[in-house]
């Protein structure tokens, strides 16, 4: 990975960038080496049945992707956003939202690298999973511009 903020750091960017971040209490901790995790409690984010909301989990991927190539990016004034996301709901999350995005493959990141110092113009696609007793419940995949 590119030099990590601190976790404190992170959060606070997701938090002042995107407040829905804040109102969901979207938590950055620390993954293995090449993960970025985020968590989120289940009270702000829970449905009627007392399961984690389909919007949250689907945010909360999204944001897990969304910050590891932030962080990848290493250039704080691009711009990141999604163009196209897909998720799978494969059983009800019944506690804290565990959203986890893993480091794509070191030649994929150069390539995207390579593209926005060129162009200021980049795309990748990046997966999530988001899991709860030890299963992964939810998988995300998203493909992410990032632009200068």
């Amino acid at each position: 990975m590119s030099e990590v903020p601190a976790p404190s750091e992170l959060e606070s960017y997701l938090r002042e960038k995107i407040p829905l971040a804040r109102a969901m209490g979207v938590r950055v901790v620390a993954g293995e080496s090449g993960t970025l995790v985020l968590t989120a409690p289940l009270e702000p984010n829970h449905n009627h049945l007392g399961t984690a909301f389909g919007g949250s989990l689907s945010a909360v991927a999204t944001l897990a992707a969304y910050a590891l190539l932030w962080v990848e990016l290493g250039d704080r004034t691009g711009h990141i956003v999604v163009h196209r996301s897909e998720i799978v709901y494969h059983r009800a999350v019944r506690g804290e939202i565990r959203a986890i995005c893993r480091r794509p493959p070191d030649a994929e990141l150069a390539e995207f690298r390579r593209q926005f110092a060129a162009s200021g113009k980049a795309r990748i696609r990046l997966g999530a999973t988001i899991e709860h007793a030890g299963r992964v419940c939810v998988e995300f995949a998203g493909d992410f511009v990032a632009l200068r």
